[in-house]
């Protein structure tokens, strides 16, 4: 289990070396040194992954150094090795490969191609100190790490002001999640004297249901995860973050960072099986934020801001299966999503790099034809996360309903709707971007070509995993093996009561497959039949829906402008008018004394022969004074 050190280690070499020596390097190179450093961490992941399990899958703790003393706590900056988060690693490495390989291809012409295979070579490492730390510290530290990141990747064209406020508006936001995390590592410490994961679990066990403590902590984790994981309040700055390169958007906001609050609270479930109150505000929380974010997508024009708020729909669906306690289906939604959202924001890339920049798909039309591997894997990618068997997303997803229907058949219904939405704004974007005829400029259409092998290549394997990772989810009775699936029986969650007939099972699996053909055939009948463009000017809901709820306005003046107002007034009646003129005092009296002093030194040799005496008879007079 030693190599699982090496695992976070290469991609810090790999950011290194493209860091400090890249501009030195060709571009061949830099991609190589990239690519290669997730590749062996893959590799990696995969022989400890085999070692463990036929080592009898037991928990290991990798130690590399003690860290912190505090007190009698000694806290280790150490790994640990166990179903969950081999199943992370695996994702954050075999995935984040994919998109490095990807990368070498769609940065090619970009001045700082180092550069970006630096930042996301850190950001791998950061990512998998996150789901590798044995304790809650190093995970905290690989949290920040990945927010230090995605500002560093959101802002990467620093250039266009618009990009920065991004990044900056996803740094802000992410701070306000982070600090509900760190108060409620503070608190948890206070209460375990730890922060060890076994350690706080093992104490955890000893406390009852509700206990008020825990209810605390469970909270403040939680508002971290809203963070991270952009759900209501703070999920508006995953949209605005596609001002980043698109594979920064597959890597961060589909694959892997978005998906660490949900990591955070899977790790953490004995935690949150305590605390029904909690459990019960992230079921709501995530309910609410699916059906929004669902709505907001359907009358999105910009591709990747189509996928960006079908990450947070995806992302709220995955927050009410955690809080009805389905964590297994929970963490197999996650790896599907991971696979088909990559694979769409990939293929996104692929359509602006044919169509010259170009992200407004009333702008496209006719693309199938001119990139047809593209095409291909992009409504595979659409199939799957609109719920369609036999491709993954319909396993994952009819596996979350059914845990969701079981435990309230009121967030049942909000979820199905948001299913139902989403198979009908991914197919609204398929059909106006590869359907009739092309509605782009002549020279676009000159231009169109399929991209390069460097870039079709991962879409054509994550197309692979998004029509063919549902099997984790297959029932092992039909292979003639125990209950329940591959990956419920290798996870051993502690998920909750699951006690549906399967008629009533059928029958909602059903339901669930007539929803989405019928937004399948809907979107069809409108966008490709009737071939209707998004109108410019709307009226009625969806002005509400066009103006993103209006979010980003309520929070310019409710939050924004009365803390700027309370900054300003501070500004004038406490800076101005007393920190100002005691600090000017300060250096005034200074300036003084150094006038005065100053005369000392002026070079008259009467004066300095006047000073000598009047300091002997000053001494003179003090010895009598004092000997008298």
């Amino acid at each position: 289990m030693n190599l699982a050190l090496l695992i976070p280690v290469l991609p810090l070499i790999g950011f290194i070396i493209n860091g400090l020596f890249g501009k030195n390097l060709s571009k061949s190179s830099v991609g190589l040194i990239g690519s290669g450093a997730i590749l062996g961490a893959f590799i990696c992941t995969v022989v400890v992954f085999v070692s463990f399990v036929s080592g009898g899958s037991a928990a290991t703790t990798v130690k590399a150094f003690d860290w912190l003393v505090i007190g009698d706590t000694t806290l280790s900056f150490s790994f640990f090795v166990d179903q969950l988060s081999l199943i992370m690693m695996s994702l954050v490495t075999g995935v984040g490969f994919l998109i490095h390989v990807y990368s070498v291809g769609y940065m090619h012409d970009d001045e700082n191609y180092n550069r970006f295979f630096a930042y996301l070579n850190l950001f791998v490492f950061f990512m998998l100190l996150l789901v590798m730390g044995d304790n809650y510290l190093v995970l905290f530290t690989g949290w920040e790490g990945v927010g230090f990141c995605s500002y560093l990747l959101i802002g990467f064209w620093y250039k266009t002001p618009d990009y920065n406020d991004a990044a900056k508006k996803a740094f802000i936001m992410n701070r306000i999640g982070d600090l509900g995390f760190i108060l409620g590592l503070f608190v948890m410490f206070s209460e375990f004297g730890s922060l060890q994961f076994t350690e706080v679990f093992a104490d955890a066990a000893q406390y009852s249901e509700g206990n008020p403590a825990i209810l605390g902590i469970t909270i403040l984790l939680f508002i971290g995860a809203t963070g991270k994981s952009a759900q209501l309040p703070l999920f508006t700055w995953l949209p605005d973050a596609m001002a980043g390169p698109t594979p920064v958007s597959a890597l961060i906001h589909a694959a892997t960072m978005v998906t660490a609050g949900i990591y955070l609270i899977v790790r953490s479930h004995i935690l949150f099986n305590l605390a029904p109150e909690t459990m019960c505000i992230i079921a709501w929380v995530g309910a609410i934020t699916a059906l929004v974010a669902a709505t907001i997508a359907v009358v999105q024009n910009d591709i990747k801001k189509v996928l960006a708020y079908s990450t947070v729909s995806q992302l709220g669906m995955i927050f009410i299966a955690l809080g009805v306690g389905a964590y297994t289906s929970s963490m197999f939604h996650l790896l599907t999503h991971a696979f088909f959202k990559a694979l769409l924001f990939l293929g996104a890339g692929s359509v602006i790099h044919a169509m010259s920049g170009e992200q407004d798909i009333r702008k496209m039309g006719g693309l199938k034809k001119a990139l047809p591997l593209t095409h291909i894997t992009f409504v595979i990618g659409c199939i799957a996360i609109a719920g369609i068997p036999p491709f993954s997303g319909f396993f994952s997803k009819d596996e979350m309903l059914a845990h969701i229907f079981n435990d309230s058949p009121a967030l049942w219904v909000v979820a199905s709707a948001t299913s139902a939405l989403t198979a009908f704004y991914m197919f609204r974007l398929y059909f106006l971007t590869f359907s009739n005829g092309f509605r782009g400029t002549d020279h676009q259409k000159h231009h169109l070509h399929e991209s390069p092998s460097s870039m079709t290549t991962p879409l054509v394997v994550l197309a692979v995993l998004a029509a063919f990772g549902g099997v984790l989810g297959l029932p092992l009775e039909l292979f003639g093996l125990e209950h329940g699936h591959f990956l419920q029986n290798f996870l051993g969650l502690e998920d909750s009561s699951f006690d549906l007939s399967h008629e009533t099972e059928i029958f909602l699996m059903l339901g669930a497959v007539a929803l989405a053909v019928a937004s399948w055939l809907l979107a069809k009948r409108i966008y490709k039949e009737k071939q209707t463009l998004p109108a410019e000017n709307v009226t009625g809901i969806q002005k509400l829906f066009v103006g993103k709820y209006f979010l980003d306005e309520v929070y310019e003046k409710v939050i924004i402008r009365p803390f700027q107002l309370l900054g300003n007034a501070l500004y004038i009646f406490i800076e101005e008018r007393v920190i100002d003129p005691v600090v000017n005092a300060f250096g005034t009296l200074s300036v003084k004394k150094g006038n005065f002093v100053k005369q000392l030194q002026q070079g008259n040799t009467g004066f300095y022969i006047f000073g000598i005496v009047a300091g002997v008879v000053l001494i003179l007079v003090a010895n009598l004074i004092w000997f008298r």
